[in-house]
């Protein structure tokens, strides 16, 4: 391969066969690029969510919401099964996000003992403007694939997070 061609992994691996020539790399040319390239996608997160004056969790809870559709609500345990968090982080996380004013705490309607978490107009404007910045960050990072290649490594992604269950 041509040295233009060769990435920084390219060259870890390379490195590590000259000293353990015992050993297959093979697995470090998908998951280190899979890793670093997540370095890149974790700050452009960062930056629009900063952007949008929002942390990367209160994003989590507030697009959960917003992609439940309206009326933008629902129950502490649906949050929880969305956003793989504890009960207790939870519960903070929605007593914050009341205090800044993007949820609300209602009775469910359905079920006078039940609590829904709604989005308050603040909340889903944040949301939005979250993820308008996030798409436009992520299609930036993947500027240089064609069409083809994007839903090619989509695809090929994919396979490998339902094997692994992720």
């Amino acid at each position: 391969m041509p040295e233009e061609q060769r990435d920084e992994v390219d060259r870890i691996v390379a490195s590590w066969n000259r000293e353990r020539p015992d050993l297959d790399f093979e697995p470090l040319h998908v998951l280190s690029r899979v890793g670093r390239l997540a370095k890149h996608l974790d700050r452009e997160r960062r930056a629009a969510f900063t952007a949008s004056n929002l942390e990367s969790w209160e994003f989590d809870v507030l697009s959960a919401l917003r992609r439940a559709g309206s009326p933008y609500a629902l129950s502490p345990k649906a949050l929880l099964t969305q956003t793989l968090v504890s009960s207790g982080t939870m519960t903070n996380r929605i007593d914050r996000l009341v205090g800044r004013g993007l949820v609300a705490r209602n009775t469910d309607p359905s079920d006078g003992r039940g609590i829904l978490v709604s989005l308050t107009d603040d909340g889903r404007s944040a949301a939005d403007a979250a993820i308008t910045r996030l798409v436009e960050a992520e299609r930036s990072l993947l500027g240089d694939l064609s069409p083809a290649d994007r839903e090619t490594l989509a695809g090929l992604l994919r396979s490998l997070s339902l094997t692994l269950g992720a």
